[in-house]
């Protein structure tokens, strides 16, 4: 992964100091709330419901065993001992003191990290596949790419004051695990005819008040150009995006409002007065970043999958495990494996400072020192030795990391929802609960195979309700909380937004809507049927009536 020049050491600490600084004039009364705002969110400190939530960047969700050792310490000295995986491959501490967070950030620069743009009117942490650079279906690694525009765009002095927070996600493999299409910026690197590296930008995607699938406004745009292009598409949206109302300040309204075809025509005239800038990209920068990522020092072990298979008829659970959370590697012998944190009555993406810590020992004890954060809001270990993956298991199974559901109706996607966010209008984490209570058969869950939950406490979509297979939304009605059910969202790369099925639902009866909903598809299925792909083929209507059936 990318280590810190000096360069990069000296900047993170002098805006730990400015920080230290900033924090100490507004605690004595120099700097009012609102000029402290934009600071504090510039170094991802927010102020939630019931204290200040700090958001650690992550960049593209790649940790070493030492970082992440890092903020389990920060999580016990500093916090409630425990810390939170978001869907922007970041971690989250939820108690920190005003005072203590410029020490925080000073702890985090020891191991070159900080949450410098994890907030604000910025460019935020790219986030990309989990399994990058290791997937059996990779096509291009894109973490030498993410590198280079987390370097392009941090502190970008033209881009630090954008209309809105903006998102981009990069994926170069065959499936879309950044779900692409619903960024502000979505980029797909592929092989050209010629073997080099070709980049299709989508634009305009989102989700929250006005969920949008991204547009696709250029296809195979040579490597050289890759900042320059991103450079016009910022310099459109900073000269014409809305400013009045920040509900309407999302490049996706922007695009919206000219036409894919009228805005990518602005950016194609600006790239004109960019592409041969100093932002081209040369190759040597690119080989000196990539030198970066190159592959560990793997052993060439042939697949073990003669003993694998003895082990799995032998366990179970085991085998369970392996078909769910484990997937293929491009080196032989090798295993990409998924740590779910979504056990029943855990709020998902919610991990202890004790399970950082043996997530980091199993870093380096099964692989090499590196550990990753999904979207979905569980860790992963890139590189395990397949004759290791049975005694990983055992040991994930002990701090409750060992659960069997990575894809499946448990493996849920939730935000903080009104137990913690002062946005929210309703609890996500008891709806999250509930389900998992009623659904907590692994053989029942493999049986309705790959089904993402989304759950949202509020229309900024932090959830990312609309794309999943189900999405749950909390809403209000007059100060009750209520829960608006859709169906049919997709994050892939045959993106879609799911259909609202009509009037909200209370609380409690959240858990029988679903098993409704997953009667209708179990009634109507083809034989290895996923739930999406029978929503699509039969609509939403026999979902409706069924789930309307008794209702008044």
């Amino acid at each position: 992964m990318y280590q810190y020049n000096a360069f990069d050491q000296r900047f993170v600490l002098e805006r730990v100091e400015q920080f230290r600084d900033q924090t100490q004039r507004y605690l004595a009364g120099a700097l009012s709330d609102e000029q402290f705002q934009q600071l504090r969110l510039r170094n991802g400190l927010y102020i939630q419901r019931l204290a200040p939530m700090l958001r650690i960047a992550v960049p593209y969700g790649l940790l070493t065993a030492r970082q992440l050792r890092t903020v389990a310490e920060i999580s016990r000295r500093y916090d409630k001992g425990y810390g939170h995986l978001s869907t922007r491959q970041n971690i989250q501490i939820n108690w920190p003191e005003l005072e203590a967070v410029p020490d925080i950030l000073a702890d985090l620069a020891k191991v070159q990290m900080h949450c410098i743009q994890t907030s604000g009117s910025c460019i935020r942490n790219i986030t990309t596949d989990q399994f990058a650079g290791v997937a059996a279906d990779e096509i291009v690694d894109v973490r030498p790419y993410c590198e280079i525009m987390r370097q392009w765009s941090t502190y970008h002095p033209e881009f630090d004051w954008l209309p809105r927070k903006f998102k981009i996600a990069v994926n170069g493999a065959g499936a879309d695990r950044a779900a692409t299409r619903v960024h502000d910026i979505g980029i797909t690197v592929r092989r050209g005819e010629d073997g080099a590296p070709r980049f299709d930008f989508h634009v305009g995607g989102g989700l929250g008040r006005t969920p949008v699938i991204g547009s696709l406004i250029r296809a195979g745009l040579p490597q050289q150009h890759l900042l320059t292009y991103l450079e016009a598409i910022l310099r459109v949206y900073n000269r014409y995006g809305r400013r009045d109302n920040k509900y309407k300040a999302r490049i996706k309204i922007l695009v919206r409002a000219m036409t894919a075809e009228r805005f990518r025509a602005q950016v194609d005239a600006e790239w004109e007065h960019l592409r041969d800038q100093p932002s081209t990209l040369p190759d040597e920068e690119v080989a000196r970043v990539k030198a970066c990522f190159e592959p560990p020092p793997y052993e060439q072990r042939t697949d073990e999958a003669a003993l694998l298979a003895k082990q799995r008829l032998e366990d179970p659970a085991f085998n369970t495990w392996m078909r769910n959370n484990v997937a293929a590697h491009k080196q032989s012998g090798y295993a990409i494996v998924t740590l779910s944190t979504k056990p029943t009555g855990v709020p998902p993406g919610d991990v202890t400072d004790e399970q950082m810590d043996a997530v980091a020992d199993w870093g380096e004890r099964f692989g090499f020192g590196e550990v990753r954060i999904s979207h979905e809001q569980n860790f992963v270990l890139p590189d395990v030795p397949q004759r290791h993956l049975r005694e990983l298991f055992a040991n994930a199974c002990e701090l409750a990391l060992g659960q069997a559901n990575a894809g499946l109706l448990t493996d849920m996607i939730c935000c903080p929802g009104g137990d913690y966010c002062a946005l929210a209008n309703a609890k996500s984490i008891p709806v999250a609960e509930a389900i998992q209570r009623r659904f907590d058969d692994y053989d029942y869950l493999h049986d309705l195979g790959p089904l993402d939950v989304n759950i949202s406490g509020c229309m900024n979509a932090c959830g990312h309700h609309h794309v999943g297979h189900i999405g749950i939304l909390g809403v209000d009605k007059r100060g009750d909380e209520f829960y608006q059910i859709s169906i049919g969202g997709n994050q892939a790369e045959d993106a879609s937004l799911g259909k609202i099925l009509g009037p909200s639902f209370e609380r409690a009866e959240v858990p029988d809507v679903i098993e409704k909903l997953l009667d209708v598809y179990v009634g109507n299925r083809f034989e290895g049927e996923p739930f999406l792909h029978t929503v699509r083929r039969i609509g939403v209507a026999p979902f409706k009536e069924r789930v309307y059936a008794d209702a008044g």
